[in-house]
């Protein structure tokens, strides 16, 4: 953390030096209270230039911080043309994520009436030596906060959870583990286990809670029950240990989803549940 630091320090230095460099923000994690932070989050660092054009072609100025390992650069053509980022990660090992504008693009972007999803989740003005950041609202951090799905869009994944375990199944019994992972983890564990889990967790906090990106909070609100049956569901390559790591996910599915359909006052599509079990358990056994 004090490399961190210090190369934050080091930063807003060389900005405050730069004629070019008009405004400086930190932004992300850092800054947004509702986030975990240790020694490997990154720096979000948005720098406001008079004209961003000669450091969005130009990576030198990089070096001014360390040397670089890795740089990952996009330019404003990948943002609609609000700004560019340059990604590094330093032989320090602090990873800085550079996101460059120019002051016309940065000015137009504070005075829209609704606070982008960026500054919302949380920043903190470094350097502003023109009051650009004047025009800025407060951010909500409320971005990350776990609404409460609507009955359509919950069914929905109840119904299609159930639906991919069969494709799941046919992909165990064939020995395609490369199809039964996409569909395991891409869509099942990604598009319904997570937002389903982030469901439950928010139904006990009256939903005002963030469980951060892709589950980094579950094991901190889940039981240690719940969050054993969570570990059940992730598997190796064994065939064996697939079909089990399947069948934990119908369990996760069973428990979550029947207590938050009790909350959200909709049925559970328990008759479905049972007849794709049955598929599930003949296609295991070989019939």
């Amino acid at each position: 953390m004090e490399k961190r630091g210090q190369k934050l320090q080091d930063i807003i230095n060389w900005a405050k030096k730069n004629e070019e460099v008009r405004a400086l923000l930190l932004t992300s994690s850092l800054v947004n209270p509702l986030a975990p932070v240790d020694e490997f989050s990154d720096l979000d660092i948005e720098v406001i230039f008079e004209d961003n054009a000669s450091y969005v072609h130009n990576s030198l100025w990089l070096n001014l911080f360390g040397t670089p390992i890795a740089v990952l650069e996009e330019d404003d053509a990948c943002f609609e043309g609000k700004h560019a980022m340059k990604m590094v990660l330093y032989e320090d090992h602090v990873k800085v994520d550079f996101k460059l504008f120019s002051k016309i693009q940065f000015v137009a972007e504070t005075q829209l009436e609704q606070l982008p999803e960026d500054w919302d989740i949380g920043y903190q003005v470094l350097l502003d030596k023109d009051d650009i950041t004047s025009f800025l609202k407060k951010p909500s951090y409320q971005v990350s906060i776990i609404k409460k799905p609507v009955i359509e869009e919950f069914q929905r994944i109840l119904n299609d959870f159930w639906w991919d375990t069969t494709y799941v199944a046919k992909c165990l019994a064939r020995g395609d583990l490369f199809y039964a992972k996409f569909m395991s983890e891409d869509n099942i564990r990604t598009a319904y286990l997570v937002p389903l889990i982030e469901w439950y967790i928010a139904s006990q906090h009256q939903w005002n809670i963030t469980t951060n990106k892709h589950g980094r909070l579950f094991k901190k609100y889940l039981s240690d029950k719940e969050w054993q049956m969570v570990e059940a569901t992730f598997s190796g390559s064994d065939v064996d240990e697939n079909w089990k790591a399947l069948f934990a996910m119908a369990d996760l599915v069973n428990k979550m989803g029947t207590l938050l359909s009790e909350k959200l006052e909709t049925s559970y599509p328990i008759e479905l549940e049972l007849k794709i079990r049955t598929y599930l358990r003949q296609v295991r056994a070989g019939y």
